[in-house]
């Protein structure tokens, strides 16, 4: 009897060590389960040639009634250090939410907790004072460990040291077919489907991968450069399209995308339509990247978004409306 207690005990060492080694071989430097997560993405099938891309077809001419007009704002490229692991947009109050990492420009204070009040008071980065939040899901080298508190903090697979842009473009554009109206103060806006990957439906991707050497060509992938040291680009078009009433939905159905014409639906009013351009610049074309997902995404570049909250004031709205309505670039 008492040589079955110490083999049945001797098992169960083993069985407990064995589970214990498991556990800190698939723990991340932070303490997360960072190992499988990590791991499972992105795949090959995520990477492109740019140069196999076919070039993108003509954009639509304008017609009599276009506003042909751009804005840009100078709200630098997160040299600030605001990153967090919230989405005010899409699950506010709730800390954490968004369970990857989303770098900001323009509004200094935006977090989970943020309000109209709080976002109209705060610092801003834009050098022309306009305090709307414009946020996206970092993107990081995963050939570098993450060092940095932001860098660690996101868990859920997403591992790497964060790529810091070398530059960020906040435009706004007018409509192929129409004049725009003003945004309402505190409008909520999304582009892109951050669970693309799972749910197998590209309907919702939003986001076009390029290379600066090539502005003609883009792709839902990660794109491969020509040569070393060009530069990666991320382009977030919003949709452009208000029903007139609301400043959020919890269907993100207040504002919709055009037609490709550019053409708004019937009970729809074009609104300035807000791009966003990142840019990196990458030591290698081989340089091991991913993007910030959850953890069933894999890292997908399909899941690429981009969120923004409209803090402009009604004077500063004006302003973008009449720039664009008059077809000049400010």
């Amino acid at each position: 009897m008492g040589r079955r207690n110490r083999l049945f005990a001797l098992l169960c060492c083993l069985l407990l060590g064995g589970g214990l080694l498991v556990a800190f071989s698939t723990g991340g430097e932070d303490g997360h389960p960072h190992g499988a997560g990590s791991a499972a993405g992105p795949a090959p099938e995520d990477f492109t040639d740019i140069r196999l891309v076919p070039a993108d077809a003509p954009a639509p001419r304008p017609g009599p009634d276009a506003s042909t007009g751009s804005v840009r704002v100078d709200c630098g490229r997160t040299e600030d250090g605001h990153y967090n692991q919230d989405n005010l947009v899409v699950s506010p109050g709730l800390r954490g939410g968004a369970h990857h990492t989303h770098a900001y420009v323009g509004n200094t204070s935006t977090d989970a907790l943020s309000t109209d009040r709080s976002l109209a008071a705060a610092p801003t980065t834009c050098r022309n004072g306009d305090r709307s939040a414009y946020y996206w899901p970092v993107l990081r080298r995963t050939d570098r460990p993450a060092r940095l508190p932001y860098e660690k903090a996101a868990g859920h697979g997403n591992a790497g040291g964060v790529l810091v842009p070398a530059d960020v473009r906040v435009e706004f554009r007018g409509n192929p077919v129409a004049k725009v109206v003003p945004m309402p103060r505190f409008l909520r806006a999304l582009t892109g489907d951050a669970v693309a990957y799972t749910e197998g439906d590209t309907g919702k991707v939003r986001a076009r991968w390029g290379c600066a050497s090539l502005p003609d060509r883009a792709t839902t992938r990660y794109p491969r450069c020509p040569t070393d040291g060009d530069r990666l680009t991320r382009t977030l078009v919003f949709p452009s399209c208000w029903n007139g009433l609301d400043t959020d939905r919890p269907d993100r159905t207040h504002l919709t995308f055009p037609a490709p014409n550019g053409v708004c639906p019937p009970d729809r009013f074009a609104i300035p339509e807000l791009r966003l351009t990142l840019a990196y610049a990458l030591p290698a074309a081989d340089t091991p990247i991913a993007l910030d997902s959850f953890p069933e995404q894999r890292h997908s570049p399909l899941t690429d978004h981009a969120m923004f909250v409209n803090v402009m004031t009604d004077h500063q709205m004006e302003g973008v409306v009449h720039c664009l309505n008059s077809g000049r670039r400010c």
